[in-house]
């Protein structure tokens, strides 16, 4: 993928660090509008270390208002993935559903991203829905960045992000919420190009005003 769109890679200057970070070639629009997302992740392969900590690395450079970075990663994966389906095990036990099921949830994907967003509403002109924006932002991110890398990813989050014993196994804190939990693999065989989803068109949810 071009990033801008000339097909030369770039050197990024990093002032604080004094570092360039030269980058491959990206055809961003193209990431954008084949993204979709990929449920099945196959067994055999699990993305290492270095390869989350690229998707985390474009995470962080989403928009945020007076560089607030309201956010943290926590990255689950062998036991902690178990763990987490204690936990969402737990939180249903009040609902009637089968605990197994609830804990083999978490399973579905070897690593597990869990976007925390932190608020920053003590900062001066900072509003809430603009924190949470910019962790909606930090996730999009991460997508794109995994369907570049040739990963599959999701987010599924649903009631297990507000239930008090998945936030305490977590350590969530009280000025803090789970933003999302995007499971990321590599694709399960068949599913690479799994179709794009239909979407409304933009020219129907468009107002083109002052235009010629």
């Amino acid at each position: 993928m071009y990033l801008l769109g000339d097909g030369a890679p770039r050197e990024v200057h990093r002032s604080d660090q004094h570092e360039r970070i030269i980058l491959a070639p990206m055809e961003t629009l193209e990431a954008i509008l084949t993204r979709r997302s990929i449920p099945k992740c196959a067994e055999d392969r699990i993305p290492d270390r270095a390869t989350i900590q690229k998707l985390l690395e474009a995470a962080v450079r989403a928009p945020n208002h007076h560089l607030t970075e309201p956010w943290r990663f926590i990255v689950l994966s062998g036991d902690a993935l178990k763990a987490l389906g204690d936990a969402m095990a737990d939180g249903n036990a009040s609902q009637g559903k089968d605990p197994e099921a609830i804990r083999s949830k978490p399973l579905r994907a070897p690593i597990i991203i869990t976007i925390v967003g932190h608020p920053k509403t003590h900062v001066a002109r900072v509003s809430e829905i603009e924190e949470h924006h910019a962790a909606g932002a930090a996730m999009q991110n991460i997508l794109l960045a995994a369907h570049d890398l040739g990963l599959a990813a999701m987010i599924r989050t649903g009631p297990a992000a507000e239930m008090p014993e998945v936030r305490d196994h977590l350590g969530i804190g009280s000025d803090e919420v789970i933003s999302g939990f995007i499971y990321v693999g590599y694709p399960a065989e068949g599913t690479e190009d799994r179709p794009l989803t239909r979407r409304t068109p933009a020219d129907d949810l468009t107002e083109w005003r002052g235009w010629d």
